[in-house]
């Protein structure tokens, strides 16, 4: 199936939605102290508005019109608070461009007077202006250089510390909610790869989980029992096959005078045993010593096992010093079934088989080209071809073999730790490429 051009694991999945959530949350109260902390600083700021125009009106309104002139001039070069007197051509902005601001207007208004005009810039000159009469006159009171409002800029960096400690809380639960999940998931690699005595913590605390390892070790349980009968079933199958298999060939050569028909009886009775021998390299158990092996002294002396060139005609072209790690007899088992099937399939008819093996190194791998040149296989055939007792060509029977040599080829593969690709040559033939873990 093609894999989805995005995939997050379940780790990461799980950080991203408890980030966002308590980011979300974060943020969230952040917005609500500062709403929770705009009516009392506006409450605050009008009283203090409201005191100062009221003292301004008092200074003014005591003094006469010589003196106010002199009083006003002495105020507007104050920095914290000055006073201009309004003039008809001045152009202001309203302060209400914001909800905390036109709260904070409408309190000033209700202190001072119905009348009070509050702007946040007058002649394109900003700050908080607060307009108030005295007798007929009119000024402009300025407490600020910039607009009050609400801002979180003096409180940045806890924001930033909420944040930070959130991703890295999120980090932590999200590890230990997905811990007991990459557990079964590594002991369930396990059970596939053939380790049946794979077990899970049954002592965990939580119920779920540990019900879970619990239903999960029974089934590895009866998995490993399965697997031990399988493989005692198996070896006494083939111990009371080849022991009447054996006492058939002798009394076939010791009672038939047809020697045809001798030698056609004896080649049964030989692909009959090797049937059985199919059976137990399939049923093989899985675990294995790897060491480090010279690829080429197993190629060369697995080929030179197939002598007859009327059937098949074997080129190497392999490294003497490339090492991998594996077994030599699984090795030779693998390479054992490639040319075996390669003589049986790879060829034309009345014509011995070809087959090229070549070797390359990509990193750490090292990876065995095994081609033939025979009419390869239909595409629609290709992904059953490791498949037990699968056989691409249905008008071969029963005699002719198990269908079991790729099978053993892909599992004993795996059994090396490598990786078994199988498909058609682009120049024609079928191809076999083995991966294997390369040795210093």
């Amino acid at each position: 199936m093609p894999k989805p051009h995005l995939a997050l694991n379940l780790f990461w999945r799980t950080f991203a939605l408890l980030a966002i959530l308590v980011a979300g949350v974060v943020v969230a109260w952040q917005q609500t102290f500062k709403a929770l902390d705009a009516e009392p600083r506006a409450l605050v700021a009008a009283q203090q508005l409201a005191g100062l125009v009221t003292l301004s009106r008092a200074a003014l309104a005591n003094t006469d019109v010589i003196n106010r002139v002199a009083v006003i001039g002495s105020m507007a070069k104050q920095e914290s608070v000055q006073v201009r007197v309004a003039k008809q051509q001045d152009r202001s902005l309203p302060y209400d461009a914001t909800p905390f601001a036109k709260h904070l207007a409408d309190q000033v208004r209700s202190k001072i007077g119905p009348g009070t005009i509050v702007a946040r810039s007058v002649n394109q000159e900003e700050g908080l202006w607060v307009r108030f009469s005295v007798d007929q006159d009119s000024y402009w009171l300025r407490v600020s250089d910039v607009p009050v409002s609400t801002s979180v800029s003096s409180d940045w960096w806890w924001v930033v510390f909420a944040l930070l400690a959130t991703t890295i809380g999120a980090a932590l639960i999200a590890r230990l909610i997905n811990q007991p999940l990459r557990e079964l998931a590594e002991a369930a690699g396990r059970i596939r790869e053939g380790e049946y005595d794979s077990r899970l913590d049954e002592n965990t605390r939580t119920s779920e989980i540990r019900e879970v390892n619990m239903g999960f070790n029974r089934m590895a349980r009866e998995l490993a029992k399965m697997e031990e009968d399988r493989t005692v079933m198996l070896a006494g199958i083939s111990h009371d096959l080849r022991t009447p298999l054996a006492r058939l060939r002798l009394e076939t050569e010791m009672s038939v005078s047809d020697e045809q028909a001798k030698t056609f009886m004896a080649q049964d009775i030989d692909q009959l045993d090797a049937i059985i021998n199919k059976f137990m390299d399939y049923a093989r158990p899985s675990e294995l010593e790897l060491s480090p092996v010279l690829l080429a002294e197993i190629v060369d002396r697995e080929a030179a096992a197939f002598r007859d060139t009327e059937q098949i005609r074997i080129s190497v072209d392999v490294r003497h010093d490339i090492k991998v790690w594996s077994d030599e007899t699984e090795l030779a088992r693998v390479l054992l079934n490639l040319f075996e099937n390669a003589r049986r399939y790879g060829h034309e008819p009345d014509e011995p088989a070809e087959v090229d093996v070549k070797c390359s190194v990509s990193g750490p791998w090292v990876l065995l080209h095994v081609r033939d040149h025979g009419p390869g296989v239909p595409p629609d055939k290709l992904a059953h071809l490791t498949t037990p007792f699968y056989r691409g060509d249905k008008a071969r029977t029963a005699a002719t073999g198990a269908g079991l040599g790729l099978a053993i080829v892909e599992k004993s593969v795996q059994r090396l730790g490598g990786q078994l690709q199988i498909g058609n040559a682009g120049e024609g033939g079928f191809l076999a490429v083995i991966r294997l873990q390369k040795a210093t």
